[in-house]
């Protein structure tokens, strides 16, 4: 996905939490943990095994108990499925479309940020991502990613 210009659509993590793709914890396998929040369920499943469980958003923090919403893994404390090494650091993501969106950031050569904020994905990257000298490692890497 090579590209000459990346226009920030100011996505946040929140944007790519919904579904998840993570390691079977039965055949460690792909699977896939996805989350509901109007529903306050979530589900973990894996095509490969047959592996299927649901979960509500509950919790208890503190003796209060309440509905949090967090990344659809946390609720099963799945793996990561999209997870690499690089150098002394981890190079993550929850799902293709956020591999996909960290590969058209990383590899263009012209970055535009308008109205950033804060608060969005690419702000709170490590420095590593943003250098131009990691470039080519980087798209390898998630090359190599997508294809496991």
């Amino acid at each position: 996905m090579k590209t000459e210009r990346f226009n920030d659509q100011n996505k946040r993590l929140t944007d790519f939490r919904t579904e998840v793709l993570v390691v079977c914890p039965t055949c460690r396998g792909q699977a896939v943990a996805s989350v509901d929040y109007a529903n306050k369920k979530s589900r973990l499943q894996c095509i490969s095994c047959g592996y299927n469980k649901e979960k509500t958003t509950e919790a208890r923090v503190f003796g209060i108990k309440g509905h949090i919403e967090v990344a659809a893994h946390i609720y099963f404390s799945a793996e990561l499925w999209l997870v690499h090494t690089f150098k002394d650091d981890v190079v993550w993501a929850y799902n293709y479309a956020h591999l996909d969106y960290l590969e058209s950031y990383i590899s263009a050569k012209l970055r535009e940020h308008k109205q950033r904020s804060h608060f969005t994905l690419l702000e709170k990257l490590p420095k590593f991502y943003h250098d131009a000298k990691n470039r080519t490692a980087l798209l390898k890497l998630i090359n190599k990613m997508r294809k496991q």
